[in-house]
């Protein structure tokens, strides 16, 4: 079984700063890419920002040189420090991870996390 776990959402002001992240567990191999995708009401989901386990990184252009996807490898867990934060920024952010089993591989999603911006 394996376990993908995001937090850190919340309510901030436009400006404002959040840190979300993305704990991976259970009985896999390892983790390969792993990434951020979000949802807002009545949008498709989309692509945030994803970074693969040698830490190359790609990002959509509306969050270019405000937010940042790292990882840990020891702890099998990756981060989004998320800067300057505008309204269209709210949504539901999911990680997901492309997880290395013995054999295969499969990908899976946290359940989540709800990222509110006021102006």
């Amino acid at each position: 079984q394996v376990q993908l776990v995001d937090s850190g959402g919340g309510l901030v002001q436009a400006g404002g700063s959040l840190r979300l992240s993305c704990a991976a567990s259970g009985s896999f191999f390892s983790v390969g890419s792993m990434g951020w995708y979000r949802q807002a009401p009545g949008k498709q989901r989309e692509l945030v920002a994803t970074i693969t386990s040698g830490g190359s990184t790609n990002y959509a252009d509306s969050v270019k040189g405000r937010f940042t996807i790292s990882r840990d490898n020891a702890k099998n867990t990756a981060y989004l420090q998320m800067n300057s934060l505008k309204p269209e920024d709210t949504a539901v952010y999911y990680c997901n991870a492309r997880v290395i089993l013995a054999p295969g591989l499969r990908d899976y999603w946290g359940q989540g996390t709800q990222v509110t911006v006021s102006s």
